[in-house]
């Protein structure tokens, strides 16, 4: 209570400069003054969105450009660029890809590609990638790297070079070679605990089982698969041990509820099971139906869907993501228009003017000074936002 006190007195304090001060306004105004402060019944139509999408991935490109190195940072009001993150700058690959090959861009996947050569130079002997940001230099954490999975098999798909597809089997390897009897990840997780947001590690293993046939990958995956859906999810859709907390497991944040839901969706459609894409869409209605009603997700949410804290624009973009996906699987508009409609939202709160270091990107909390990663923009919010304007875009 005392370190978030003073953490938060400590980056109010700094924010009293013009440069950064026009942000804590700008959210004072539009969240506490206005009368509409999550910008209802306001469409910003294709063409804002259209922008919006340029916006972010340019965004993404200074992430990159920001670092000493290939991967990609953060940018925090208080504290500038951060050092760069393998995990993010792995799934953020595929999204650069799929802008370049629609704008038949070769910088953009000249800048994919370098990322993706960065990720195989920085692979553990193990075969795993760290966690946290690379300056930090430490262990080999299961879901970090699964999601730096994803970004290795998109570039062998565009590139056909098996250095990429190599390197991801080897880690594929590893995660199958530590993963527990019950189909779990304990050793090598964050915290050492078990988490049902692990579906977001099964699906780039059965990415790796399409790229090789090994049956092993998708043994692996579905191990897992079945521990989350048989034991976790509650009769009313909620997920126990969803948390990337010990401390408020009991009411975890979107965004890891988020990761589940995709995770199983994605896992479901590929397998052709209904047990994966019935759990995902039972979770996802839940909330759509809490969003299209009020107009807004929390950030977090109990056992009983009782919801707290402010909004997680990271998380919303990954359910914008989720409801594009089932109104593509199921032929359902609704979720379409949950999705259209969360977007909408999204882009009014993307940066579009003030310091370069923030223009095109989203912050991690709406307000700004929300708990979750608080005066910040992550590379994961804005890579999110995009791939959610991609799909309205594509109407996927």
């Amino acid at each position: 209570m005392l370190r978030s006190l003073y953490r938060y007195s400590r980056f109010f304090l700094l924010s009293m400069v013009p440069g950064r001060l026009a942000y804590i306004m700008r959210d004072l105004r539009r969240y506490c003054l206005s009368g509409n402060r999550f910008f209802k019944n306001e469409d910003t139509g294709p063409r804002q969105k259209k922008l919006a999408i340029a916006h972010g991935v340019n965004w993404l490109l200074l992430a990159q450009a920001s670092t000493p190195d290939d991967g990609m940072g953060s940018y925090h009001l208080i504290n500038g660029w951060s050092a760069s993150y393998p995990e993010t700058t792995g799934y953020i690959i595929p999204t650069l890809l799929e802008y370049a090959a629609e704008r038949n861009d070769r910088n953009i996947m000249d800048a994919a590609v370098k990322a993706a050569n960065w990720l195989i130079a920085i692979q553990k002997p193990s075969g795993g990638w760290q966690g946290g940001r690379i300056n930090e230099n430490r262990a080999e954490i299961v879901f970090n790297t699964a999601q730096i999975i994803r970004g290795l098999i998109a570039v062998y798909r565009v590139l056909k070079e098996d250095k990429y597809l190599q390197s991801a089997c080897r880690a594929g390897d590893w995660l199958c070679s530590i993963q527990d009897k019950a189909g779990t990840w304990t050793s090598f997780a964050l915290m050492g605990q078990a988490r049902v947001y692990d579906s977001y590690v099964d699906y780039p293993l059965l990415m790796l089982h399409r790229e090789t046939g090994l049956g092993k990958y998708k043994e692996s995956a579905i191990s897992n698969l079945n521990w989350i859906v048989d034991k976790k999810q509650q009769p009313n859709a909620w997920f126990e041990d969803c948390d990337n907390t010990v401390k408020r497991n009991d009411k975890p944040i979107l965004h890891t509820i988020a990761y589940t839901i995709d995770g199983l969706l994605d896992c479901g459609i590929y397998l052709g099971e209904r047990k994966y894409t019935g759990a995902a869409v039972k979770a996802a209605d839940v909330l759509m139906e809490k969003f299209m009603r009020d107009g807004y997700l929390h950030g977090r949410y109990d056992r009983h869907w009782k919801g707290s804290e402010h909004m997680i624009l990271t998380a919303c973009a990954q359910m914008s993501v989720v409801w594009m996906k089932i109104a593509c699987y199921a032929g359902n508009k609704n979720y379409h228009a949950a999705a259209g409609r969360m977007n909408n939202l999204l882009v009014k709160l993307q940066s579009r003017h003030g310091m370069r270091h923030t223009l095109g990107a989203i912050s991690g909390s709406y307000p700004l000074w929300g708990r979750y990663e608080p005066f910040a923009f992550p590379n994961w919010a804005t890579k999110y936002l995009v791939d959610a304007l991609m799909m309205e875009e594509m109407n996927i």
